[in-house]
């Protein structure tokens, strides 16, 4: 594995960074208010945030796999919006790549376009009320009719549900196959019968999150991903590259909270000296600094594994993990190093730890992920 970057992946990486920087303003304000800006989306859209690992035959820039992952770091670093950088993750990884894979010809055609220009948003619904980790375990139905499906049931804790046009619904065609049962639909979120319902939240908060609920909610049978029985098998594949990569722009806003708090440590000044010379700063520097090179190198390495089609699910949990758990200690390193100008909402210190404790959260939380890398080993634990 060889990660030194080229040339042209140096120039693209600081070309992402300086169009990130350009999406900070009034974010203290939208952050408070939760106000998702389409504007926004679509500035990173037509910059080519949405279509960097896509082919170039849906609309895509058709980059490798660690290229993108660079680039995405690097939107991470430039840009401080969470929730706008979460969205967008969410976007790549786990709806366009899914649809990558699995979509008709027909349909990718008819909406890969659409989500690399930013005319369309789409979202994945699959977390219930009752079935958040144990997500194949959902109540949602899909009961076959004429032409198409009837959808009834609730989904949970969807991101950008109350502002995407489209939903990845993941349902039950089959009640007595268990898993197997499950089904995969494109909706329309303004459909007869679909009912988007905004919830409030502690960070991200740029990105609208929230229920949708389905009754008798018609789906043509063109909208079908896939074969019927399908689900698991997408299921399984997509919150592969979740877990292996939505989390790749917060090693970006890792390297930055490092930047700031060195340059506070070394400026602010107590009892005659810099805060840095004590040994309580420096340790937790120390500490921010090898969480973020640990961080970089597994995320570096998923994508390298990713790109030559090397399957490996504990390293996709691993990386998910270890960034997710750094993210948020370093997040609270910083607002402790920075003190109770940390602590201010003006100076967005104290908005990435609450961010950044979603993050422990989405993709499987912390314990699933120690769940799948004990069972992988073999040494799982039950009580």
């Amino acid at each position: 594995m060889d990660f030194s970057w080229n040339k042209t992946q140096l120039a693209l990486k600081e070309k992402v960074i300086q169009f990130a920087q350009t999406l900070n303003d009034n974010l203290v304000e939208r952050d408070k208010q939760g106000l998702f800006s389409r504007e926004q989306w679509q500035k990173c859209a037509d910059f080519g945030i949405l279509k960097l690992y896509l082919p170039t035959i849906y609309g895509g820039d058709n980059y490798d796999l660690l290229t993108a992952v660079l680039a995405m770091e690097a939107f991470g670093y430039g840009c401080r919006d969470n929730g706008l950088v979460l969205a967008l993750n969410e976007h790549i990884w786990c709806i366009q790549q899914p649809f990558l894979i699995f979509a008709s010809e027909e349909q990718k055609q008819k909406y890969l376009p659409a989500f690399c220009s930013g005319e369309l948003i789409c979202t994945q619904a699959i977390s219930e009320e009752s079935a958040g980790s144990d997500a194949l375990n959902m109540q949602t139905t899909a009961q076959k009719v004429t032409g198409g499906y009837l959808l009834n049931g609730k989904k949970s804790y969807i991101s950008l549900a109350p502002v995407a046009e489209l939903s990845l619904v993941f349902a039950k065609t089959n009640l007595q196959a268990a898993q197997w049962g499950i089904s995969l639909f494109l909706v329309e979120n303004n459909a007869t019968g679909c009912t988007p319902i905004p919830r409030d939240k502690m960070g991200t908060r740029t990105n609208p999150l929230g229920d949708l609920v389905f009754e008798d909610c018609f789906v043509p049978e063109a909208n079908r991903i896939g074969r019927e029985g399908i689900g698991v098998s997408v299921f399984s594949q997509t919150m592969d590259w979740e877990r292996s990569f939505i989390l790749a722009s917060y090693v970006g806003a890792m390297a930055y909270q490092l930047e700031q708090s060195v340059h506070y440590a070394k400026n602010r000044q107590q009892y005659g000296e810099p805060i840095g010379n004590y040994q309580s700063v420096s340790n937790r520097i120390a500490d921010m600094k090898s969480r973020l090179e640990i961080a970089r190198l597994l995320l570096y390495k998923q994508a390298w594994q990713k790109q030559n089609q090397k399957l490996n699910l504990m390293d996709a949990a691993i990386t998910n993990l270890h960034i997710s758990e750094s993210f948020l200690q370093s997040s609270l390193d910083a607002v402790r190093i920075h003190g109770g100008r940390g602590y201010l909402s003006e100076f967005g210190i104290e908005r990435d730890l609450r961010d950044a404790v979603g993050s422990v959260i989405y993709a499987g939380t912390s314990d699933i992920q120690r769940n799948i890398i004990a069972k992988l080993l073999g040494k799982r634990i039950k009580s």
